[in-house]
């Protein structure tokens, strides 16, 4: 999955522009969100299976308008207004090539989504559900290798994170994990939930800290580390905890690339490295 940051600098002005426009559609009194985004990771799955159309809706040295035109043909009625309003001044972009179109239509639908749940309070939630799937999804291998296999039909993957995830999980987490499962590349499908937890920690200005902890922690002390973390980081942290009991106490915190390993197994194997 390719992020703003990631994007060739013709692409990240092509997003700027869309995301002006996804700003102005979702302030709009009566926008639905949800709905606007699900369209967007709709044409996303189509477009992904169609080249001859992605090229034909991603190639910036056409006219703007006929590309518009195009997007306009076919989505029209297929696909609310509002979505269509997106879609067409994505198009009309000049991305620096068709993959990148639809990497953009894929960032502006999660967007639209992550509102959705930021309006309806619950953005807490889906970032929480978000991180359990990522991590049942890493603890077993098997299941992972399913889901990031690239050779199996994207339909098929999308079944299966629906018979693993409905009704467990909100509309919103499930229709952003089905959309990584059925794009995500390279890294594999829990790489690409993390960076889900991520997105949805930074809409609300947080960064996030992994923690392994031998033992359960009262909210008290999950409260009590978050704080230590906001003085280290200067910044919000939100926390995810998982318990291993292997730790055999104490706890190991990740934040970015930095590891804080304060657990038992932890310091008898710095002892070791010491010893040798």
């Amino acid at each position: 999955m390719t992020t703003a940051t990631t994007l060739h600098a013709a692409s990240r002005e092509a997003l700027s522009a869309a995301e002006s426009t996804l700003d102005e559609v979702l302030g709009a009194a009566g926008a639905d969100p949800a709905a606007i985004g699900s369209d967007l990771l709709a044409v996303v799955t189509l477009l992904t299976g169609q080249i001859g159309l992605r090229r034909a809706l991603g190639d910036g040295s056409s006219d703007p308008a006929a590309r518009e035109r195009l997007a306009t043909s076919l989505f029209d009625g297929k696909v609310s207004a509002s979505a269509l309003r997106v879609l067409t001044r994505a198009v009309a972009q000049r991305w620096s090539n068709p993959r990148e179109l639809l990497d953009g239509l894929e960032s502006l639908g999660r967007s639209a989504l992550l509102t959705s749940a930021e309006k309806a309070g619950n953005l807490d939630t889906v970032e929480d559900e978000l991180f359990r799937i990522a991590r049942i999804v890493v603890g077993e291998p098997e299941l992972e290798q399913a889901l990031s296999d690239q050779a199996a039909p994207a339909e098929a993957k999308r079944e299966l994170a629906r018979e693993l995830f409905a009704g467990k999980v909100g509309d919103v987490t499930l229709a952003l994990v089905e959309q990584v499962v059925t794009r995500q590349v390279g890294r594999g499908v829990g790489f690409g939930l993390d960076r889900l937890v991520k997105l949805a920690a930074q809409r609300r200005e947080r960064s996030v800290a992994y923690v392994v902890s031998a033992d359960a922690l009262s909210q008290a002390q999950q409260e009590q580390l978050a704080e230590k973390l906001h003085g280290i980081y200067g910044r919000q942290i939100a926390l995810h905890v998982e318990i291993d009991p292997r730790l055999g106490g104490g706890l190991v915190v990740r934040v970015g690339d930095e590891v804080i390993d304060g657990s038992a197994a932890g310091r008898i194997a710095a002892l070791r490295r010491q010893l040798a």
